[in-house]
């Protein structure tokens, strides 16, 4: 696997020895990170059920300022410590062995600029997440990635690759509150 842009553009990352782990495929996580771009720089970055830290760390190579990678799996753990020590992310990649709905349930709305999700797919863990999103939204904009046939909760913005899909939730400006709703065709 390779950091597709930014200042490690080209760079190498590996992925943690663990059979379980299916990690984002190179085009999905180049659409994904396309997406989400203008909201990177300098941002507050999550990335749950981080597996290889990929998503998170090629955000910081776009200029996010800082990563929190959430992740239960010592296999997986013991990749993300390796890639983001071989990237010299240095302080700006914080590691938190947790199970991911724990951690997003003791956060408070817009905690996070960007959160990232891959949860494992067939057990119910995009739905419950996304649930969570809609309860407290702990991130302004939460992406997630699922097997394109499952239908997530909200008013998501669904992008198809295949056999796999990300639903994007954002908060925007709405009447005075903020509310969910679809990413302007702008931010796009």
């Amino acid at each position: 696997m390779r950091i597709v842009a930014g200042r490690w553009r080209g760079r190498t990352i590996v992925a943690p020895r663990d059979d379980r782990v299916r990690p984002t495929g190179d085009r999905v996580r180049e659409a994904w990170l396309s997406i989400v771009n203008p909201f990177l720089p300098d941002a507050r970055v999550l990335d749950l059920f981080a597996g290889s830290g990929a998503l998170g760390l090629e955000a910081l190579s776009r200029g996010a300022r800082h990563v929190d990678f959430v992740e239960l799996a010592p296999a997986s753990l013991a990749a993300i410590r390796t890639n983001a020590a071989s990237l010299g992310a240095g302080e700006a990649a914080v590691l938190h062995r947790s199970n991911a709905l724990d951690f997003v349930d003791s956060l408070a709305a817009e905690t996070y600029d960007v959160a990232f999700a891959d949860p494992p797919y067939d057990l119910g863990l995009a739905t419950q997440l996304a649930e969570r999103w809609l309860a407290v939204p702990f991130a302004t904009l939460l992406g997630i990635e699922h097997r394109a046939d499952e239908t997530l909760p909200g008013n998501g913005d669904v992008r198809r690759y295949g056999g796999t899909a990300i639903t994007l939730y954002t908060r925007v400006e709405g009447r005075g509150s903020r509310v969910e709703g679809r990413m302007a065709p702008a931010a796009l």
